[in-house]
């Protein structure tokens, strides 16, 4: 009875003994990412991670859940699956990073068709890698078969992460004042936004194709695009807070929407968009669409995928800790951003 149970559920779309094979070996690689912070195991109801304050006068948790878009197309499309799950945990992290949080824990959610063996083993040896590399735990995750909600070969990615800050070190741009200057850091191209643009201008309207080598760009189209998203946080805490008055992670929304988010209502950003060299792939998407200046810089990062702001006299300092420059400059306003 229940053989003729499973035979009937996979025969729905969803293969309980396909998942348990899947599965199999997944529990080595993610103890890779394990402290000694991490009790139990992944496969329970719950992640368990035993909080450590030592140190800490008013330990702030500081949490966030995002996904990657539709660069998720892409990555199907070019049967790379391993970077698009490091983009997912690494855009994560910057998340939290700006509010000066250290990660502690990450969990994944992932949803398909069909669960594919190899697919959801390259998925899972991204998140580990961009975990270790993060300081971070994967201490759990979801993963569904959902036949009838995507196209065959298709599925979606989620990330959660939790990290840690000490109240009194929290970057809320409450100290930013006029004459402070914003240092931009470099994106490593599109990052995780503006995919539904891209795709759109480089595939309907020019019908280039993923393996096409461009002029301009150093790599076939579809390896440009998938290029993974940086992970800032080592940047910023190796940055004295005393020195940091604010950070923005430039995802979607571009310069335009993500820098208000922490300007003082008494202050503008005047960014000075020729003190960087934009990369070539925005250019070629601006060509392509006909986009307008303004709309380039709200919809994708445009070669800065983070913004620090700090005092005039800190910038030196900053901008060889950071390999950054100097974007622009704070002046009184009323919380926009201003491009030049």
């Amino acid at each position: 009875m229940r053989r003729t149970e499973k035979k009937a559920y996979a025969s729905a779309g969803v293969d309980i003994d396909l998942a348990n094979r899947v599965k199999k070996g997944l529990q080595k690689k993610v103890e890779s990412t394990f402290g000694p912070e991490v009790l139990g195991k992944i496969g329970g109801f719950g992640g368990l991670f035993r909080a450590e304050f030592s140190g800490l006068k008013e330990p702030v948790l500081v949490s966030s859940i995002d996904g990657v878009g539709t660069k998720l197309k892409i990555a199907i499309a070019l049967n790379q699956h391993e970077s698009i799950a490091q983009d997912l945990v690494n855009h994560c992290i910057n998340d939290i990073a700006v509010t000066g949080a250290k990660p502690l824990f990450f969990l994944d959610y992932i949803g398909a068709e069909r669960l594919e063996p190899i697919v959801f083993d390259q998925l899972i040896s991204g998140f580990t890698k961009a975990c270790r590399s993060g300081g971070c735990a994967l201490i759990g995750g979801e993963t569904a078969q959902l036949p009838g909600m995507y196209k065959a070969r298709e599925y979606d990615l989620a990330g959660c992460i939790v990290g840690l800050v000490e109240r009194s070190n929290i970057l809320d741009g409450r100290r930013i004042t006029p004459v402070d200057v914003l240092i931009g850091l470099p994106s490593n191209g599109l990052h995780t936004n503006g995919f539904s643009l891209a795709r759109k201008i480089l595939f309907e309207q020019m019908h280039l194709d993923l393996n096409q080598r461009v002029q301009g760009l150093t790599k076939t189209l579809g390896n440009e695009l998938v290029r993974i998203h940086r992970n800032y946080q080592p940047v910023i805490a190796s940055i004295p807070t005393t020195k940091l008055k604010g950070a923005a992670h430039i995802t979607g929304g571009g310069l335009i929407d993500n820098l208000p988010r922490i300007l003082p209502p008494s202050c503008d950003a005047l960014i000075e968009t020729s003190s960087w060299r934009v990369p070539q792939i925005f250019r070629l998407i601006q060509r392509g669409g006909n986009v307008s200046n303004e709309e380039m810089f709200q919809v994708f990062n445009m070669g800065i995928g983070m913004v620090l702001i700090v005092a005039k006299q800190h910038a030196p300092e900053v901008e060889f800790r950071t390999k950054g420059r100097v974007i622009g400059k704070i002046m009184p306003g009323t919380g926009k951003v201003l491009l030049a």
